[in-house]
């Protein structure tokens, strides 16, 4: 039987969706350190892949799934099965179809593109009708019981649920990412349709619960370093070499110099990999190895470690991380296909005297950081606080291993590849 072209990419895409549905999980997602947590049997059982995950499952480790919460109740008890499994398949077949012979030859090669690469290579926008929604679950027969109730769909919602998140349930449950031409619009004619335009988003639990938790002397400030200088937290105020000779110290107290809203410095375990990298671009790409990469490329340090474990978890940076300065606060958007960890001063409870490290899984954002949070941190009233610099604009990230009370590792130093991002405070 003669078939067209777009038959053909239809049926490519179909055998290109996520891998399991809301009773599985991913493999890849979890897979950052999980066999080195320390009674990783009594630890938050709701750390799971992001891409199999059920809804009431965290998106991180300490923080949820937006609109994922327990206790979310059906209008109709859902059906029981292999069969509702496999009445479910097929509903989101055939709308995936239905909707997928209705896009240009183009629009299917662009999003086939976007989803074979898994992000890896920027795509353009797939621009369709905003206006369009897609109703899941009206496939049953007369007279018998849908296997999950209706649903309206949105069409960016439909193909990440289709191509990235199975268990995806509510637009608030993700972010546009800013390369995309849809970012920051309200309700606009056409709408961005591409899955790799979207992140998963992190959404933290308030208060937190115990998971790793560090003393607050982390915000406090380190002797012997100028005024209002953001610091290394794990270094107590070393300065690096910076680009063109200086330390950080006369890199971040230039004056009037505004050009770079914060610098990257990458470390493996104890020893600075590399010069600091200044940010002036609102994003920066983060990675080891990605195709088209445009930004701090850690592939091409030289690095005299020979540590198995460093080679292993250098190999496994692949795309890295995307991190973007938006109107909001500082976002990081985890591209890689394993776990990142974070600690920031400005994601927990500020009453709080810890501070937490917090799991990002693959294809989730996070708001790592708030300016506004972080300078009301700073206590203005407090003389030792004015008097002395402040570490509370450094962001810590570790690549795929984690590190706290759960984890042999209990500092970030122990760590095998981790960056320490430095805000400029001005």
């Amino acid at each position: 039987m003669f078939r067209t072209k777009r038959s053909a990419l239809v049926r490519r895409l179909w055998r290109s969706r996520a891998p399991g549905g809301e009773d599985e999980e991913e493999g890849a997602g979890g897979g950052g350190g999980g066999g080195e947590l320390r009674g990783e049997g009594a630890t938050d059982g709701r750390a799971h892949g992001a891409g199999g995950g059920g809804a009431g499952r965290a998106g991180c480790c300490l923080g949820k799934a937006v609109r994922g919460a327990k206790g979310h109740h059906h209008p109709h008890p859902p059906a029981t099965g292999a069969g509702a499994a496999g009445g479910a398949e097929a509903d989101l077949k055939a709308l995936t179809h239905s909707v997928l012979k209705k896009l240009k030859e183009r629009q299917l090669e662009l999003l086939l593109q976007a989803v074979e690469s898994r992000g890896g290579t920027r795509t353009a926008c797939l621009l369709l009708p905003g206006r369009l929604d897609c109703r899941l679950g009206l496939g049953a027969p007369a007279g018998s019981q849908p296997a999950q109730p209706p649903s309206s769909y949105s069409l960016p919602l439909l193909l990440c649920k289709v191509f990235r998140w199975p268990d995806l349930r509510h637009s608030s449950e993700v972010k546009r990412l800013c390369c995309c031409e849809s970012y920051g619009k309200i309700n606009p004619e056409l709408v961005c349709c591409n899955p790799h335009h979207l992140s998963r988003l992190c959404e933290l639990e308030s208060p937190p619960p115990p998971y790793s938790r560090y003393p607050m002397d982390f915000l406090k400030p380190t002797a012997d370093c100028p005024d209002a200088v953001p610091s290394s937290a794990e270094t107590g105020g070393t300065n690096y070499l910076a680009p063109g000779g200086l330390s950080d110290s006369q890199l971040l107290l230039e004056p009037g110099d505004r050009s770079h809203w914060c610098v990257v410095a990458y470390w493996e375990e104890k020893t600075r990999v590399g010069r600091l990298y200044c940010v002036q671009e609102p994003s920066l790409d983060i990675f080891y190895d990605l195709p088209q990469g445009n930004g701090f490329c850690l592939g091409q340090l030289n690095s005299d470690n020979k540590s198995q474990l460093v080679q292993k978890v250098r190999s496994k940076i692949g795309c890295g991380i995307q991190l973007t300065r938006e109107v909001d606060g500082v976002w990081v958007y985890n591209r890689s296909s394993y776990p990142i960890f974070i600690k920031s001063a400005t994601l927990d409870n500020p009453d709080s005297r810890t501070l937490l490290v917090h799991k990002v899984f693959p294809g989730f954002s996070i708001k790592a950081f708030d300016y506004e949070k972080a300078y009301s941190l700073r206590r203005p009233n407090d003389h030792e606080f004015m008097q002395q610099p402040w570490t509370g604009f450094t962001v810590q990230i570790s690549f795929v291993k984690g590190w706290g009370q759960c984890y042999t590792r209990q500092f970030i130093s122990s760590c095998p590849c981790w960056l320490e991002v430095i805000f400029n405070s001005r």
